[in-house]
């Protein structure tokens, strides 16, 4: 018999379905992935805003990712939107019990949506930055993210605003502990070395304890308001390559990716995400499409 390749998505809802968990398992079903996952707060949105959140309760999230992990064997597990310090410490230390069964975990650091609304409780930020970063294999944040990451408890530093910045975060980033950071240059103004291309940079710790190095990954930027959940997007797409290349491996307990393999996780991911702008940036859902940001199309790839 065949096991497919299992994600967990560990995020917030959005009942629009263009971020958050149902982002994600749009996303890890386009891949081929079998999608779970666990929520961590409800949400009130839509394409042009968040009205409200209502958070899960720290046990009751950890209780879903125990359902969970306690029946299937995960391949990989991203986190999106945790809004309170008390779901990060309480995922931080269940993930630190049982990081063999996690596979490749990726961390997406939201804490502001596309609208501008804030997703993230401004306490939440050090559990975040110092107990789940250093457990992640790939952190994403997007440049203003990783200013507030970098500043920590003396404030936000100032964002990257060009390649060579960028370079620098990535690198700085990996002071937090993960293996691989992937600094987002979406936020980005089109700057001369880029040419006109969405540029994000991987910044990768070397296995060998060689000096880390950082990669550069690049897509026609795609002209659209349609950018709701790229963030969700990316990091979903990451951990469902990463689970399809553990799929065929041991199953729990076995040795995390290699970085070559990751890297190539990473690169799926990217590519996904641009043809899933590129192919969503026809569509006008929202009764007042310049109101707000319209979603990607998460399953146009899954039907070629």
């Amino acid at each position: 018999m065949r096991r497919p390749a299992v994600a967990l998505s560990v995020a917030g809802s959005d009942p629009s379905g263009g971020a958050g968990i149902q982002a994600d398992l749009k996303t890890f079903h386009a891949v081929g992935v079998y999608g779970t996952a666990a929520m961590t707060a409800l949400t009130s949105q839509n394409t042009t805003g968040v009205r409200g959140v209502h958070p899960v309760p720290a046990d009751f999230a950890v209780s879903q990712v125990e359902a969970v992990l306690d029946d299937l064997p995960v391949d990989a597990v991203k986190t999106g939107m945790l809004g309170q310090a008390e779901v990060v410490e309480a995922l931080a230390q269940l993930f630190r019990r049982r990081r063999t069964q996690l596979g490749t975990l990726v961390v997406d650091p939201v804490m502001v949506a596309t609208s501008g609304d804030p997703l993230l409780a401004e306490e939440a930020e050090a559990a975040l930055r110092e107990l789940l970063v250093p457990l992640a294999d790939v952190i994403t944040p997007n440049l203003p993210e990783a200013a507030r990451l970098l500043g920590g408890g003396a404030g936000e530093a100032p964002a990257a605003d060009d390649l060579a910045g960028m370079r620098e975060q990535a690198l700085a980033l990996l002071e937090l502990g993960p293996r691989m950071a992937l600094l987002k240059g979406g936020h980005l103004d089109d700057d001369a070395a880029s040419e006109g291309r969405a540029v994000d940079v991987l910044a990768v710790r070397d296995e060998s304890g060689a000096p880390a190095r950082t990669v550069e990954l690049s897509a026609p930027r795609v002209p659209t308001r349609n950018t709701h959940g790229t963030g969700c997007t990316l990091s979903s797409a990451i951990a469902a390559h990463a689970a399809r290349a553990a799929s065929g491996e041991a199953a729990a307990g076995r040795p995390a990716l290699g970085d070559a393999q990751l890297v190539e996780a990473v690169r799926e991911g990217k590519r996904f995400l641009s043809r899933a702008l590129h192919d969503g940036a026809a569509w006008r859902l929202s009764r007042t499409p310049q109101a707000g940001h319209g979603p990607v199309d998460h399953l146009s790839q899954v039907l070629r």
